[in-house]
């Protein structure tokens, strides 16, 4: 790789100069990122050692503070090398729908929208929000978010799915539990070297005004864009610019993506013999539970991964499931069976 980008004819096609570039500068990272580790544990190693011969306790506990650190980082780094998928390394689009039950569920999608919003800024990804459809009372009714960033769809696209919350709602006087479902659907950017062909004959183009929280930041002008793909059904919306020629043009990169990742789903279906598609918003259909109340407990229904903090968990800490979930679909292993949690 090296000996081609000191190749003085390969900037005679800047695209392609452009992607061996950044692959080399993301080689470059995950090398270097091994070697600090090594440094770091050889280091820390033998900082506990002379603690120990000079009885100095607190250099130990230190040491075997950071040394605990870099497991996490150990992990995190073990789970991009996992993501060799064609489109693992791309931006993505998140989105987020409530599921019946009101206010309620409107706003439980609210919680999941700004816990994958707080997730992506601890990892060091940009967000911008695309389209916000606000819920009556509070909350939203869906969202779509764009996350950039190297591997942003490989970490995020086995959240795609079904999440459950049960809790004490704080909208019923009457200080019930409630169980409240929001689906997210994660999809990747597709950059020009990706031919996606649509056509224009089999879409409905509608426009509207843009939702908001009122006042100034409310259009008052039918920008935003909504196309509805009618051969697979596939809805997106764009919301975030003023000017309708720029939603529209954003709208049809997202239909783009949202086409592309329906067909890198089919391969993998392909390849693995399974049947996972976007399913409903309700029982039965979940891939995590997020229990507050009586008890707290996160649970993930395909790996059996658990937290027993859940406060923490939806203030962005999801990669030890998003890590176990990664590892899991790697490994082709079966689903496994969990029983419901109440």
């Amino acid at each position: 790789m090296n000996n081609r980008a000191e190749d003085p004819n390969l900037w005679n096609d800047a695209t392609e100069a452009q992607k061996l570039m950044r692959e080399r500068q993301q080689l470059d990272d995950s090398v270097n990122g091994v070697k600090a580790l090594e440094r770091q544990l050889t280091d820390n190693v033998e900082l506990i050692e002379m603690g120990e011969e000079e009885g100095d306790q607190e250099i130990v506990t230190e040491a075997e503070n950071a040394l605990k650190a870099l497991k996490t980082e150990a992990g995190r780094l073990q789970v991009e090398a996992m993501l060799s998928g064609e489109a693992d390394g791309n931006d993505t689009y998140l989105e987020v729908h409530s599921g019946a039950g009101g206010t309620e569920s409107q706003d439980w999608a609210n919680m999941l929208l700004r816990m994958y919003i707080r997730w992506a800024e601890k990892q060091g990804f940009k967000v911008e929000v695309l389209e916000v459809h606000e819920g009556e009372e509070a909350g939203i009714k869906s969202a779509t978010i764009h996350v950039k960033g190297h591997n942003a769809y490989g970490w995020l696209k086995t959240e795609s799915g079904v999440h459950r919350l049960v809790r004490i709602s704080p909208y019923d006087s009457n200080a019930r539990r409630h169980t409240s479902f929001s689906s997210v659907w994660v999809y990747p950017v597709v950059d020009d070297s990706i031919q996606i062909d649509i056509n224009e004959g089999d879409c409905r183009i509608d426009t509207y005004r843009s939702s908001g929280a009122g006042g100034q930041h409310v259009n008052t002008t039918d920008s935003a864009v909504r196309i509805t793909h009618i051969p697979s059904g596939i809805v997106v919306a764009c919301q975030q610019e003023r000017s309708q020629h720029k939603n529209r043009a954003k709208a049809w990169d997202m239909l783009r993506a949202r086409l592309y990742e329906a067909e890198l789903k089919k391969r993998e279906e392909a390849a693995n013999a399974e049947a996972a598609s976007k399913t409903d918003i309700g029982w039965g259909h979940q891939i995590r539970s997020y229990v507050l109340q009586p008890y707290q407990l996160v649970k993930d229904l395909r790996t059996g991964v658990e937290s027993t903090d859940p406060d923490t968990v939806l203030n962005g800490d999801v990669n030890e499931f998003m890590e176990a979930a990664l590892a899991h679909r790697i490994s082709g292993g079966a689903d496994v069976e969990v029983a419901d949690i109440d």
